[in-house]
């Protein structure tokens, strides 16, 4: 359990990205901001750890990189300029299901009803904790926030099969300096003028980088090595829209209606039932 507690800090930090890239970072753009907190985070864990990734993991490096980082960064942050976080957030909460469905497919899971049902919840109690009336909905909004949801369901599941081959420090480093560099080429080509950048700016990023990507995916990787499922650590990251939800209850004087403590309240349930050992064994490999 302990194991699950340290990974559930990631998805915890993540929660705090929205209410930062909207109040410390407006106008700035999405794949700008995702490679301002990538690539400067990698380079001070790769500066940290001094090791390289091995023969032969170069080219896995770089797919882990784009997909967990680069590709996910951006259509997220692109997706959230142009839908509210409760629309991303309701759509990223389909993750927990593709990464099942992957891990069946990659790695031979027999996947077991008690599993999915969790998931099932988990999705609909992310749709009742975030969803309002008003909600505004955007095609390529929706597509990227799909797209964010694949592609990091696919990151998961390949460093599941693949593993950590070097020091977890430099793994995590050497994914975000990948993800980072695909992120800058975007960025520079999106970008005729950079933007003003002032101390709240400074602030906003320097959590982005250091806490929500440095540690957060540090800690999220060490969670792919330790627990035995893929979908266990996936399913973990519906905790960040209830964070997201509950910053902005207790610090942007947000009122909470009784569906989203019922959505809350499934949140929770799916997550805890999920780490069960009775659900964990009942869906071992085929």
């Amino acid at each position: 359990m302990a194991n699950v507690i340290v990974t559930a800090l990631a998805p915890l930090v993540w929660g705090t990205s929205y209410a930062v890239a909207t109040e410390f970072l407006p106008g700035f753009d999405p794949f700008l901001v995702a490679a301002l907190r990538a690539l400067p985070a990698g380079l001070l864990l790769i500066a940290w750890s001094r090791a390289r990734p091995p023969r032969g993991w170069w080219l896995r490096t770089f797919v882990l990189g784009t997909l967990n980082i680069g590709l996910f960064f951006g259509l997220l942050f692109f997706a959230a300029y142009r839908l509210p976080g409760g629309v991303v957030a309701t759509v990223g909460a389909v993750q927990p299901l593709v990464v099942m469905l992957l891990s069946r497919v990659v790695m031979g899971e027999q996947l077991r009803p008690a599993a999915i049902g969790c998931a099932l919840a988990g999705f609909v109690g992310v749709a009742l904790l975030v969803a309002t009336p008003t909600q505004a909905f955007d095609t390529l909004g929706l597509v990227a926030a799909f797209g964010a949801a694949l592609s990091m369901a696919s990151g998961i599941v390949l460093t599941k099969r693949w593993g950590v081959p070097m020091p977890l420090t430099a793994y995590t480093g050497w994914q975000l300096v990948a993800g980072g560099l695909v992120l800058a080429v975007v960025a520079a080509v999106r970008i005729d003028v950079p933007p003003a950048f002032d101390p709240r700016a400074f602030v906003g990023l320097g959590w982005l980088a250091l806490v929500g990507a440095a540690l957060a995916y540090r800690l999220w990787f060490r969670g792919l090595q330790k627990l035995r499922h893929a979908w266990q650590v996936s399913i973990l990251g519906l905790l960040s829209p209830l964070i997201a939800v509950t910053i902005g209850w207790l610090l942007l004087g947000q009122s909470l209606t009784p569906l989203q403590l019922l959505g809350a309240a499934l949140v929770a349930a799916s997550v805890v039932l999920t780490q069960l050992p009775v659900v964990v064994a009942a869906t071992g490999s085929a």
